[in-house]
């Protein structure tokens, strides 16, 4: 490695004045759905696009809940720090624990149906999975594969000092989140529902308070996030003790775990 790249790489950020930082990459911005080619392959952009936004109706074979994949990924998997399609897209395949190896994004999506919309795994080459994977490599357009982009995923919530609290949570449920998501978690039109049998079952991510904290702290109340971190634990605890669909790889008696 030549010295002036080890400068640049190692030295010079040490000789940056105090309180001043190596400026953060930029945030990725994915093209408008307007500037979606006229063709083919701009087709499946836009179906991809109505399936994220209207999952139960546009992949009704597949999807077994009210859920649409736009619940989670927001602004139709446009938000960062509201898990982007665009940054999930160039970051597979990828190892993932949760199934002991390396998944493609197909296999990633699969699992999102499974789980977080208690339905069936789309076949590989079905129009749905291809849809999707089309939007998804769309608005990741300008990004190089392999690369951790800013705005993955959910920033992490850091240690409180208190272990999460349902009942804490149930006052914040009440102040915060049930005006839009209903006193029964049922949700409304355009809202989803945070429980019961319309809602992710237990082996869906959301169904970890840690994961579910850090949509919520990021991202909730919708627009105007306002929850402390513990809040926030809190609330996802409360969320995640009611009743929903068992995890299908324990069986039904995993519903009441």
């Amino acid at each position: 490695m030549r010295l002036s790249t080890i400068f640049w790489l190692v030295l010079a950020p040490a000789l940056l004045p105090a309180g001043v930082s190596a400026r953060e990459p930029e945030l990725h911005r994915p093209p408008p759905l307007e500037s979606a080619p006229q063709d083919k392959y701009g087709d499946l952009v836009r179906l991809g696009y109505a399936i994220v936004t209207d999952t139960p109706n546009k992949a009704s074979r597949y999807s077994g809940n009210k859920l649409s994949c736009s619940n989670c990924h927001l602004d139709a998997g446009r938000k960062p720090n509201a898990a982007p399609y665009w940054a999930a897209f160039v970051a597979y395949p990828s190892w993932r624990s949760k199934t002991d190896r390396v998944d493609t994004f197909d296999e990633r999506v699969q699992q999102c149906f499974r789980y977080s919309l208690d339905g069936i795994p789309p076949a590989f080459g079905s129009i749905e999975l291809t849809a999707i994977a089309a939007y998804a490599h769309f608005l990741a357009r300008g990004l190089a594969v392999g690369t951790e982009t800013r705005g993955r995923g959910f920033p992490l919530i850091g240690k409180t000092g208190l272990d999460p609290n349902r009942d804490r949570g149930r006052v914040v449920y009440r102040e915060h989140c049930q005006v839009c998501h209903g006193e029964d978690g049922g949700g409304q039109t355009g809202i989803p529902p945070l429980w019961g049998f319309g809602s992710y079952n237990k082996g869906a991510g959301m169904a970890n308070v840690e994961t579910a904290a850090s949509f919520i702290k990021a991202n909730m109340p919708l627009g105007k996030p306002v929850l402390t971190d513990q809040q926030a634990l809190d609330v996802a605890a409360y969320m995640n003790a009611q009743l929903r669909p068992p995890d299908p790889r324990h069986g039904l008696l995993s519903i009441f775990r």
